[in-house]
């Protein structure tokens, strides 16, 4: 069925930006206003006559807003538009104070990009509408804290092919936003949102609108793509309507016939001017965009030795990332300065397997990192050198995670050293024969598990402050 119908999807992607204030005005682009908490309970706090549509009130266009878009245009190899302007998009709905929504129409300000061989066909610059709340029984609710947020609109071609896909052309472009700080592009607090065009065998389009996760992006995608076929094969015909998602139940349902571009009745704002986009203007944004994620990626596995999958991990978030190459700095410092000589390779090999599988572990308690790089550094190389066991490290990065305090304090403060005592580790390694002549008979005989099970046992006699090397070592030459 799949082959017989193949499914071509285009998405359309908002993103609130992230700057200090609204889009065609001052007020404060925050859910609250500073100072006040932001329970349910306080809302058009954030509001203005701009923004709520007070008669007489006039819109500013927000520079900040305009380059951040043309940022997000360049990253994604887009043509920046010489001249461009914004329209009035008219339609009715609760929180659309003004019953119309300045955007724009004709001329976005980034067109023709490209990401993952997926085409895009604009980008264009919008302001956000308020919040409905019907959850208050027999009445609704709006709040325009959220009304004029700028919000970035993207659109690709029909290039994509299935929800998997889809889901993660979404994924790296919120990657790429994060980088360049233009938004956080969380979907679960709405600052992302997708909405999908999907067709069987380019037939009619139907939209899927406010997909707010990854998940309902591609679980959606594949329902929809069910339904259709199914609709098909039965002889029914696919009417081009606007649905929603219903997450709890996994299915579409239909909300309305969709709206053509002449039901908006566009045409240019008359309350702002058009804007001129100098190529210096370009030239200078396009100094200020960082590495992005993809780059970073493949530099990471040129210069770092790291595997692919390692990579994706560190550079799927970004301050995890930083931190790691923070951590490489500090060692490659110490390497130079004859602080430490060894494997630099194996140092950051280290380094990076302790960020992806240890820190996750803490993050959420602790909530921020209060580690320094060279701290951290410090007690990866204490673990590498055999100071202190695997499990010791472990400890000594929890309470660091809580404290940030100094590895070598903390491991002497919990007593974590791990011992390389020959002396004292043979009198344990004595105990652990006497005490299991099973073992030791299946090591005599060519078994190599035995000997990793004593060594176990060992460390377990010393409370994991055995060196497991030397122990291995001892285990070995008094069993012969």
């Amino acid at each position: 069925m799949a082959n017989k119908y193949e499914p071509t999807i285009g998405l359309e992607i908002h993103v609130e930006l992230k700057t200090k204030t609204k889009m065609f005005c001052s007020c404060l682009n925050v859910p609250t206003a500073v100072g006040i908490p932001t329970e349910v309970g306080n809302p058009n706090v954030n509001i203005c006559p701009v923004c709520t549509a007070q008669p007489g009130s006039m819109p500013v266009i927000n520079e900040e807003a305009v380059h951040d878009v043309i940022k997000a245009g360049l990253a994604l190899n887009c043509k920046i538009a010489e001249h461009t302007w914004f329209e009035r998009k008219n339609y009715f709905y609760p929180d659309l104070p003004k019953g119309y929504q300045i955007t724009q129409f004709e001329a976005p300000l980034c067109v023709e990009g490209k990401l993952d061989d997926i085409r895009i066909r604009r980008i264009h610059l919008e302001e956000d509408v308020g919040k409905s709340i019907h959850d208050k029984g027999d009445y609704s609710l709006v709040d325009y804290n959220r009304a004029g947020v700028p919000l970035m609109e993207l659109v690709t071609e029909p290039d994509i092919h299935g929800a998997e896909q889809a889901k993660k052309f979404a994924q790296d472009l919120q990657l790429v936003f994060k980088y360049l700080g233009i938004s956080d592009a969380d979907m679960e607090k709405g600052q992302m949102r997708v909405e999908a065009n999907i067709s069987l065998n380019m037939g009619t389009k139907v939209e899927v609108k406010n997909l707010n996760s990854f998940r309902a992006v591609e679980k959606a995608i594949e329902f929809e793509i069910d339904r259709q076929q199914k609709a098909v094969e039965n002889d029914e015909k696919i009417i081009h309507e606007t649905r929603g998602w219903n997450d709890s139940k996994s299915e579409t349902f239909s909300q309305r016939i969709k709206e053509t571009s002449d039901d908006y009745r566009y045409f240019p704002e008359p309350d702002l001017p058009p804007l001129e986009i100098k190529k210096e203007l370009v030239k200078k944004l396009q100094a200020e965009i960082p590495e992005l994620p993809f780059a970073r990626k493949e530099r990471f596995i040129e210069e770092y030795k790291l595997s692919e999958q390692s990579a994706d991990v560190l550079i799927s978030f970004k301050y995890l990332a930083d931190f790691f190459e923070q951590t490489v700095s500090e060692l490659k410092g110490w390497l130079e300065s004859g602080k430490i000589k060894t494997n630099i390779d194996r140092l950051i090999q280290l380094s990076a397997n302790y960020i992806i599988t240890e820190f996750p572990k803490f993050l959420p308690v602790a909530g921020e990192i209060k580690i320094t790089a060279e701290n951290f550094a410090e007690l990866i190389y204490m673990t590498f050198i055999g100071d202190i066991s695997s499990s010791g490290a472990q400890e000594a990065l929890k309470e660091m995670f809580k404290t940030g305090g100094d590895p070598s304090q903390i491991i002497e403060s919990k007593n974590l050293k791990q011992t390389s005592d020959t002396g004292e580790l043979e009198k344990i390694v004595e105990i652990v024969i006497k005490n299991n002549p099973q073992p030791v008979e299946d090591y005599k005989k060519g078994k190599e598990t035995a000997l990793q099970f004593l060594i176990g046992l060992a460390m377990r006699e010393s409370k994991g402050k055995a060196n497991p090397n030397i122990v291995g070592e001892i285990i070995k030459k008094k069993l012969g």
